[in-house]
């Protein structure tokens, strides 16, 4: 008998390593010179939203460059994250919100599927909410299916798990 194997497709970033590259970058803008007595702030809301301050747009920026390099050692990839415009706060600051993105959306998933489906391999792909599953009679169309999405440079973060 022929057994099907499968996996999924999902883009969820490790919120463990977020939350401990959150916690460096404040540490390091609590400690370096030139944001001594700066009211700069990272701030964490809820699941999806990182809220940044500064005095100044040129602080603003360089807060995001300290956070991206964080992220970068963690290994989150920058996709995860929607950057949001600069905008003015309250006593002069100016504040960007960062979005956390988390899961599959129905577009980017049937961009993804069409992909799959135009590589020729004998797969079924399947949308099951924020996730996509392909299955295959063998582990090489799966293989060559993976290959296939990390090729096409998508403008999201992806991993591959429940391989089976």
């Amino acid at each position: 008998m022929a057994q099907d194997h499968s996996f999924d497709i999902v883009s969820k970033p490790n919120m463990q390593e977020l939350d401990n590259a959150l916690q460096m970058a404040a540490k390091e803008l609590a400690t370096r010179f030139d944001f001594k007595g700066s009211v700069s702030s990272i701030d964490k809301e809820g699941e999806d939203k990182i809220n940044l301050v500064s005095e100044d747009e040129f602080k603003l920026k360089n807060v995001v460059g300290i956070l991206q390099d964080k992220f970068a050692r963690r290994q989150l990839s920058i996709k995860f994250f929607e950057f949001g415009k600069i905008e003015s706060a309250l006593g002069g600051t100016v504040k960007q919100v960062v979005k956390i993105k988390n899961g599959i959306e129905q577009e980017q998933a049937k961009e993804i599927t069409k992909l799959i489906k135009a590589s020729g391999l004998k797969v079924q792909t399947q949308i099951q909410g924020e996730t996509i599953r392909v299955t295959a009679k063998k582990i090489d169309d799966l293989q060559a299916v993976m290959q296939k999405v990390n090729a096409a440079n998508l403008p999201i973060a992806l991993q591959f798990t429940n391989y089976r």
